[in-house]
């Protein structure tokens, strides 16, 4: 997989304001206004970056918190997780591997059988219909 680099100007040409917010500035959009809300259809959540399938329908669900939620990634090597202390919290900020966008956190208050919540921004995301992995 080969990395995609731009510059914040070509960024800003290819992503909607809020999505430069969220992806390149690694801004939180507010709980319940995002566009991916929960549904039967199946299908794959990509980067809005780059179109990297990150999360499958298959994994979703509904965690009340206003923001797509997981139990697993698609394919763990397509995120990257690292520490983030910013606001004075302590929690784990995921990434695209690929284009590096801030996607959201991931959290260890998730259901079976992972036990983890990966809370994402729906500005960071592409559904794509039909597609399940």
């Amino acid at each position: 997989m080969t990395k995609v680099i731009r510059t914040d100007s070509e960024w800003r040409q290819i992503l909607a304001p809020e999505q430069f917010r969220v992806t390149r500035m690694r801004g939180t959009e507010p709980p319940f206004c995002g566009n991916l809300h929960p549904g039967a259809e199946p299908g794959i959540y990509a980067c809005v970056g780059c179109g990297l399938p990150l999360f499958s329908s298959a994994a979703r669900f509904e965690s009340g918190t206003g923001w797509p939620s997981f139990f697993a990634p698609f394919a763990s090597e397509n995120i990257v997780e690292h520490d983030d202390s910013s606001h004075g919290m302590v929690r784990t900020e995921l990434l695209c591997v690929l284009c590096d966008a801030h996607l959201g956190h991931v959290f260890s208050d998730g259901p079976p059988p992972t036990g983890l919540r990966y809370c994402l921004n729906s500005a960071a995301l592409v559904f794509v219909p039909g597609q399940t992995g």
